[in-house]
């Protein structure tokens, strides 16, 4: 649990005119600033959380007991409830912060069986590929295939990452 840090401007567009912000001259909204959120605004922050738990659910992800709030203010999204396995909530957490306007993820989530040990996380700089990802965590550029299955569904093809992207990175002996 804790606070994951992701690129603000890289990520999936979720929506079509963009993220959530406070209008300009009007004070922001969220716990921090004590002033109620802006009806319009919060209407903005209700149809990104609602993308987000569309996306989850098209990764097909175990998301039936996962609540999603967004804070415009902080650009924050805090994902509470609980998840079956140490797997769907490091993914569930990843479709959350891969989203374009969203600098953090702030993790409450719960796991019901902690089989394995919790990944790496990984940012995507520009140049790498898997392979390179793969020889700089396991030795061996051929493993790329563990990175790219980790992150599966969210990624489609081991070729199409990008720069600010945030990655799983399996401890190799949870792999075996």
């Amino acid at each position: 649990m804790g606070l994951l840090s992701f690129m603000k401007e890289a990520g999936e567009k979720l929506l079509r005119a963009g993220h959530p912000k406070p209008e300009a001259g009007q004070p922001a909204s969220g716990p921090a600033s004590g002033a109620a959120p802006q009806p319009d605004l919060r209407a903005k922050e209700q149809e990104l959380e609602q993308a987000i738990r569309d996306y989850i659910t098209v990764q097909h992800l175990p998301a039936e007991s996962v609540n999603i709030a967004y804070d415009s203010a902080s650009a924050t999204v805090t994902v509470s409830g609980s998840v079956p396995n140490q797997q769907a909530k490091e993914k569930i957490l990843l479709c959350c912060g891969n989203v374009q306007g969203v600098a953090h993820v702030n993790d409450e989530l719960n796991v019901v069986q902690t089989e394995a040990a919790p990944s790496q996380w990984y940012t995507v700089q520009s140049g790498d590929t898997l392979s390179k990802i793969a020889r700089q965590f396991y030795g061996d550029p051929n493993k790329y295939m563990l990175i790219f299955e980790s992150n599966r569904p969210m990624l489609s093809d081991p070729d199409k990452i990008y720069p600010g992207q945030m990655l799983r990175i399996p401890d190799q002996a949870s792999l075996h």
